[in-house]
């Protein structure tokens, strides 16, 4: 059965509100994971010259808005959770939108790039081909989108007060694109473990 209106915001809510209440311990716990590979799949496949214009979809405390914006681009970041985009904009000093994933207000063609790292899952699988749109459209012609999320077979729901779906690689091919992506990469991490102890499924994508 379709998720109601009423079932999607309290989907967007009680996460939101899970991450709010974690704010201060969730970023001492990632500060200072090591995404290097995963921002590298995205700048390398950027074919405009640079300096860019990246959006960091679900940016949390602003660590990797940080280092694109050392990196010398124009970094803007999305979030949802008002304690995260505080927090965000204080560490990177760049721009943060607070918008909600499930009802976003994005410019159209604005973006050379989209890093989407540990966000898109928390999205409801029946609204993905909606938001995927959203975020093609968002994009300028041949722009490039990132996503990294944990994988799974296809399951959707709570995992304690979080929502999420999780996706193995044949789903997320055919989302993507059938959102229009072309797909340029995919890869699984911490790479250099068995694939069992690879929990997460990195793709890179390209809008023509």
């Amino acid at each position: 059965m379709p998720l109601s209106p009423e079932e999607l915001e309290r989907i967007e809510s009680l996460t939101l509100a899970h991450y709010d209440g974690l704010a201060e311990d969730f970023w001492a716990a990632t500060r200072s994971h090591d995404v290097s590979q995963n921002i590298a799949a995205l700048l390398t496949h950027i074919e405009a010259p640079p300096p860019w214009t990246l959006l960091d979809f679900g940016c949390g405390p602003g660590r990797d808005l940080r280092t694109f914006s050392q990196l010398g681009h124009v970094a803007i970041g999305l979030e949802g959770a008002p304690q995260f985009a505080e927090m965000a904009r204080a560490y990177s000093g760049c721009e943060v939108w607070q918008q909600n994933f499930l009802s976003l207000d994005l410019p159209a063609s604005r973006f050379d790039g989209i890093f989407a790292n540990a966000s898109l899952f928390h999205v409801p699988h029946q609204e993905l081909p909606r938001v995927l749109g959203e975020l093609r459209t968002s994009l300028k012609p041949g722009g490039v989108l990132f996503s990294s999320n944990p994988r799974g077979e296809g399951q959707e729901g709570w995992r304690g007060q979080r929502y999420g779906a999780f996706h193995d690689l044949a789903g997320w091919r055919a989302l993507m694109t059938s959102a229009g992506f072309v797909e340029l990469a995919h890869y699984y991490r911490p790479t250099g473990l068995p694939f069992e102890e690879q929990p997460w499924l990195a793709s890179v994508w390209r809008k023509p």
